[in-house]
């Protein structure tokens, strides 16, 4: 989403401002084209040679400077800019930006540009509740200006509260997010499962399976990057939880079965990338089984059959993890199911599935057509499986 887009990264004056260099690094990896506009103040903190070096872009401070092509530089930048965030945004540049005074190069261009616009608010907690940066704030988010953060924490006066920049990852999935406005699943939403759910056995123990979680946040981030509002329901796991999107948690199935139930009344697609347990203990135990018996003896019954039981007018997407017999078992699950697709991916292979980065699977449609694709990395699985849910979407 980030390859070959034009950036424009507003860094103005305040403590966080070096954590700004991370973000236009970031970028810069992700192929974008970083331009850094420095407001006056945002100098005294971090040297312009710091964004030159990473971006390997000159870095805009002068209000009356020119571009490179030679033309007016906020008028050159706006109009190349694909989406333009300021990290950190300071209350200063936030209340000028609200009343719209453009007496220098950063406000300068948001007011001259058409792209998305992105504020990661950063000062202290008391600055940030003041009604007055409440007011700018809400001014600004009812013209589109989008806002990340803050987080709260420890802050620079030593206080605890609201007023933190939020992490880069937050801040890139915002840029990316605002970049997938115009995309395929644009005003979709989306409902994906992941992780492995858990079936107590006692406080203690309890049934489950090996996955990670990967493929199903790797779905989830994909589709928030291609324009969609996504739900994603996950069973534990021990990835971050990924960033501007509404997130379930949840820990058995019947747990999963009702928050399906509950997300799903007016989505577009669901995706089951979940691994739900297909037994679980008829009774749990209420205190700690402790290890006295030579043996023990477990009675299990069947959970609830997501997939099979949730209907609706919407895509449906199932996985199919199997051990042998890969494209006749995921087959017989398609239509036992009423899948519109079924994702297959044979669990033996080493390089591949449970706990790692990349995945090698078959995607099997209802005329029983088949696309092997390579062992990818999982966020590409997820992109061409995407791809085949926005077909189906039309």
């Amino acid at each position: 989403m980030l390859k070959g887009k034009s950036i424009v990264l507003g860094v103005t004056g305040g403590v966080s401002a070096y954590k700004a260099v991370h973000i236009a690094s970031q970028l810069t990896q992700a192929s974008a084209q970083v331009d850094v506009i420095m407001t006056e103040a945002a100098t005294r903190f971090v040297a312009p040679l710091t964004f030159q070096a990473v971006t390997g872009r000159p870095v805009a401070t002068e209000m009356f400077g020119l571009g490179s092509n030679c033309g007016i530089q906020h008028i050159v930048l706006a109009e190349a800019a694909d989406v333009i965030v300021i990290a950190p945004a300071t209350a200063n540049t936030i209340a000028r930006l609200a009343a719209g005074i453009a007496d220098d190069l950063l406000c300068c261009t948001v007011l001259a540009a058409k792209s998305p616009v992105i504020l990661a608010p950063a000062m202290d907690a008391n600055m940030y509740e003041n009604p007055v940066t409440q007011d700018n704030l809400s001014k600004l988010q009812a013209r589109d200006f989008i806002t990340v953060g803050p987080a709260s924490g420890r802050l620079a006066s030593g206080k605890e509260g609201p007023g933190r920049l939020a992490e880069t990852s937050d801040i890139l999935a915002a840029i990316s997010q605002a970049l997938g406005r115009e995309s395929d699943l644009a005003a979709k939403h989306l409902v994906v499962t992941a992780g492995g759910t858990q079936e107590p056995i006692d406080p203690v123990r309890c049934i489950t399976n090996r996955s990670s979680g990967k493929m199903g946040y790797a779905l989830a981030e994909a589709a928030r990057d291609r324009g969609a509002r996504v739900t994603l329901i996950t069973a534990p796991t021990s990835l971050p939880r990924p960033a501007r999107m509404q997130i379930v948690d949840v820990c058995t199935a019947h747990e999963m079965h009702t928050a399906i139930r509950d997300a799903i009344s007016q989505c577009d697609a669901l995706i089951m990338a979940a691994a739900v347990a297909d037994y679980r203990p008829t009774r749990a135990a209420k205190d700690k089984i402790k290890k006295e018996a030579a043996e023990l003896t477990l009675e299990l019954e069947r959970t609830p059959d997501i997939l099979g039981s949730i209907k609706g007018a919407f895509v449906k997407v199932g996985f199919a993890a199997e051990s042998s017999n890969l494209l006749e078992n995921a087959s017989r699950k398609l239509h036992e199911k009423g899948l519109s697709l079924i994702i297959a991916n044979d669990i033996t292979a080493r390089d591949s599935g449970f706990g790692s980065d990349y995945n090698r699977v078959t995607i099997v449609d209802q005329e029983g057509k088949t696309d092997s694709l390579p062992l990818l990395p999982k966020r590409q699985v997820a992109d061409r499986i995407l791809d085949r849910v926005a077909k189906l979407l039309g």
